[in-house]
């Protein structure tokens, strides 16, 4: 089949790794090999066609699985990315392209460890990828070339959609997708708890909230239709809904929003500062 990706590498198989993970099962690889650290989180992945590589019974487990590999993705906690490319540094194709999905390290800082060949690709992908709705932000090192990141993108669309934008933007990228369900979540529990002071069951006030969220998101998906034009078929003139749009629009949620990614940004620079 042409449309098999080519063998890939994951070092370190989180949560998001996981999902990830499934994904290309899905879509299909020539191989895909992966390691964890504890022969337990080794044997937890049960998966066709998935060589899984416990580093505690085979301490050179990262070297075999990266061998061969075109596409090699580290999924370790960001402090041990750079460890972890000199580690694997000897043992990669010439070719290969290393992904990294850790937020805050750059792709300069893992091309310094690894051979001037092998080119780097910096993913950041959300949560909502463990259900196939991912977004992932996709941007290529100074060496990767538009094959790489091409590459790169079309394994993301395994777990959702795909941007393909330049470094410099994807710790912007982070403060929207990457944070972004958690601003969702904040306004489901928020508005959950005023139903529930309203008199509403928890069980009522979570059915209509979370209902209505997920109804409200596939109607955009579905219709095509601009949020805001939306917004205005749901909102009568003189109605219910046009004052409570009108109590929302005084708090000024928009500079909320500015205010929030802000903050985001500022400590993804900070952490990306060391």
């Amino acid at each position: 089949m042409t449309d098999l990706l080519p063998p890939i590498a994951m070092l370190g198989v989180g949560s998001m790794g996981g999902a990830i993970l499934r994904g290309l099962v899905q879509q299909g690889a020539e191989r895909i090999a992966v390691t964890n650290r504890t022969a337990e989180k080794a044997a937890a992945i049960q998966l066709e066609g998935v060589e899984s590589i416990a580093l505690a019974d085979e301490p050179e487990g990262n070297a075999r699985a990266v061998a061969g590999a075109k596409l090699v993705v580290l999924g370790v906690k960001p402090a041990g990315i750079v460890e972890l490319a000199g580690e694997i540094a000897p043992h990669l194709a010439a070719d290969a392209v290393v992904v990294s999905i850790a937020a805050g390290t750059t792709t300069a800082s893992i091309e310094a460890a690894l051979p001037a060949s092998v080119s780097v690709v910096r993913a950041m992908p959300n949560t909502p990828s463990t259900v196939g709705l991912g977004v992932t932000g996709v941007a290529g090192g100074s060496r990767a070339s538009d094959d790489d990141v091409a590459l790169v993108a079309r394994m993301f669309e395994a777990v959702g959609e795909v941007l393909v934008l330049d470094e410099s933007q994807i710790d912007a990228l982070s403060t929207i997708s990457g944070s972004g369900p958690a601003y969702v979540f904040l306004l489901i529990e928020e508005l959950t708890k005023t139903a529930e002071r309203m008199g509403f069951t928890a069980e009522q006030a979570a059915t209509m909230v979370q209902g209505t969220f997920r109804g409200a998101t596939e109607l955009l998906a579905a219709d095509g239709s601009e949020p805001a034009e939306l917004r205005r078929r749901v909102t009568s003139p003189k109605g219910t809904t046009e004052q409570a749009i009108g109590v929302l629009q005084d708090a000024d949620l928009g500079a909320v929003f500015d205010r929030a990614t802000a903050a985001a940004l500022a400590r993804a620079q900070e952490l990306a500062a060391g």
